[in-house]
């Protein structure tokens, strides 16, 4: 009776089988420790999710503040852009549901808040909406810090603004519009401008950012 002939499985083959017998999973960071949730997810996936992360909060920020500084008005698209972007990240980062409340339970609190500042007439309405925005993308973790460097920020702008206002407006700066506006002492403050500057220093400490993979996105 002829030997039987062992047929070796190719490399190729036997790392098929590997992958289908132990899925790539990915844990998000987002939420708390006990909240991280498998999700799969393909490579580029996680790089358009990672890059989502990095760079929508910041330039929706960065928008803000151009806006308050050039027109003394911020869109309510800003805020409604803040309040999708984070239930779309929140979602596909596999955020609990608790966190997701938690960080809405934040938004709320602020919301009450500068709506009662503006109700006193110490703050615009869109400076409000952007406050409360921010406050749901950090929640209760990093809502101190991001309200203590919007207060000294805030303050710094009010003090310098008052000097500004103070000296005469060269007649060649006069043409612009901006400028003028924001040269009247008639106008309010841009607080956008200090609402935006201390978002962009805590969102670094945020949990958006060490979810990230640069690493990864370096290599890209």
């Amino acid at each position: 009776m002829p030997p039987r002939r062992i047929r070796q499985a190719s490399p190729d083959a036997a790392t098929t089988s590997e992958f289908r017998r132990f899925p790539i999973v990915h844990f998000s960071w987002l939420g708390s420790a006990g909240a991280w949730i498998p999700v799969n997810r393909s490579k580029r996936e996680f790089m358009i999710l990672d890059t989502a992360r990095l760079l929508l909060f910041p330039a929706l920020m960065a928008f803000a503040a151009a806006s308050d500084l050039f027109t003394m008005t911020i869109s309510n698209r800003v805020s409604l852009a803040l309040i999708a972007g984070f239930v779309a990240l929140a979602v596909l980062g596999g955020m609990g549901l608790h966190d997701i409340l938690m960080h809405f339970g934040a938004g709320a609190t602020v919301l009450v808040v500068a709506f009662a500042c503006f109700a006193m007439g110490w703050i615009g309405g869109g400076d409000a909406k952007v406050a409360a925005s921010v406050a749901l993308w950090f929640g209760f973790d990093h809502l101190l810090n991001y309200l203590l460097y919007v207060s000294l920020l805030g303050g710094a702008l009010t003090v310098l603004l008052i000097q500004f206002r103070q000296w005469p407006l060269p007649a060649l700066l006069t043409r612009q519009a901006w400028l003028s506006r924001l040269h009247d002492k008639e106008s309010g403050i841009p607080y956008g401008i200090a609402l935006a500057l201390g978002a962009l220093i805590v969102y670094p400490e945020t949990e958006w950012i060490k979810a990230v993979d640069l690493a990864h996105l370096a290599m890209r």
